[in-house]
């Protein structure tokens, strides 16, 4: 009686759609209560599965083309990223533990070793630096002609690697860690390198004006490549192939967030670095008071901090949380 009574009206709504709006709503909702009955009578029945393939090709005929508002952009960076990070803040401790062994490594082989220090760095680059100490003008590696063209390929090597890092997560994440190990060896034979010479306190205040967004950056995407090896090797309750794409769409959205905070450290590099190198003298002079630097500093690492570790704990602490349609509040904070 039940199929008598609407086969007739299953008929039409798959065989003859309609562009109006309200009568498509209406066969929706129609569709929907038809398909809550035949589940709870009639489960297993070929006819429940057939309701449930027209509502199917109604709702995606409604949502296909649907618009976002332009609040969208705000909701993205303000709540979606930071509850994605909040998500993923054990891969992003993980991350940042095996990027500082591997700098501790450097690092210590350095201090071993001070041929270390060419295996990684190379002799071309060892020896220009060691030059430029000699001549009194130890930061000479980062003057260029034009600033631009050196803000240009910076951004782009920057956004490059941190690409490679992500993608290496789709080898298990052997690549990523990989990467880490070469960048974190190089971080901590160069700083070796400085300090060894009595430049120590120096290059921190020249060099990380624009090394903390830089260093902690490749932190951030050597982690959305663990995400990427984490939907492979961990895909819990869904298939692997699921879990894959949901990693590589978390992965991109990581990358997102990256790519201007690259352009800033990229302007740092380029603008401060440059000018603080350029006006360098043999009095230790970093050509930027040292208060400013310090400032840089400061506000680099307190933005990483805030935005990728305490404001996400401090929105999920507040209730929210993340659907694939949105941003949403818990019940008890909607009230």
């Amino acid at each position: 009686m039940f199929i008598k009574k609407n086969v007739d009206k299953w008929n039409e709504y798959q065989h003859h759609p309609t562009n109006d709006p309200d009568e498509t709503a209406e066969r929706f909702i129609t569709l929907v209560d038809d398909l809550s009955f035949a589940k709870t009578f009639y489960p297993r029945s070929k006819v429940t599965r057939w309701i449930n393939g027209i509502a199917s090709g109604i709702y995606q005929n409604i949502y296909k083309n649907k618009k976002e508002k332009y609040t969208r952009v705000f909701t993205f960076w303000k709540y979606e990223l930071p509850l994605l990070f909040k998500k993923y803040h054990r891969l992003l401790l993980f991350s940042f533990f095996v990027f500082t062994l591997f700098v501790i490594i450097g690092v210590f082989s350095s201090i071993k070793d001070e041929s270390f220090i060419r295996g990684v760095l190379g002799d071309q680059y060892v020896e220009k630096t060691e030059d430029n100490i000699s001549k009194g003008d130890p930061f000479g590696v980062y003057k260029s002609e034009n600033p631009f063209t050196m803000f240009v390929q910076i951004a782009m090597n920057n956004t490059f690697v941190s690409f490679l890092m992500v993608m290496g997560g789709m080898l298990m994440g052997l690549g990523t860690i990989y990467l880490m190990a070469q960048n974190g060896l190089m971080l901590g034979c160069f700083q070796y390198l400085f300090f060894s010479k009595g430049l120590g306190s120096q290059s921190v205040l020249v060099i990380w004006v624009h090394g903390t967004l830089e260093i902690l950056s490749i932190v951030i995407a050597a982690t959305a490549g663990l995400v990427i090896a984490r939907g492979i090797l961990f895909p819990g309750t869904y298939s692997r192939m699921v879990s894959f794409r949901n990693g590589i769409k978390d992965a991109l959205k990581i990358m997102i967030v990256l790519v201007p905070i690259f352009i800033l450290a990229a302007f740092f590099e380029s603008y401060v670095t440059h000018l603080m190198s350029n006006t360098f003298d043999k009095e230790n002079n970093i050509g930027l008071p040292v208060w400013a630097s310090v400032i840089i500093l400061a506000l680099s690492l307190s933005f990483i901090a805030w935005y990728f570790v305490f404001y996400p704990i401090f929105l999920h602490k507040k209730g929210f949380y993340f659907q694939k349609d949105g941003i949403l509040k818990t019940p008890a904070i909607t009230r």
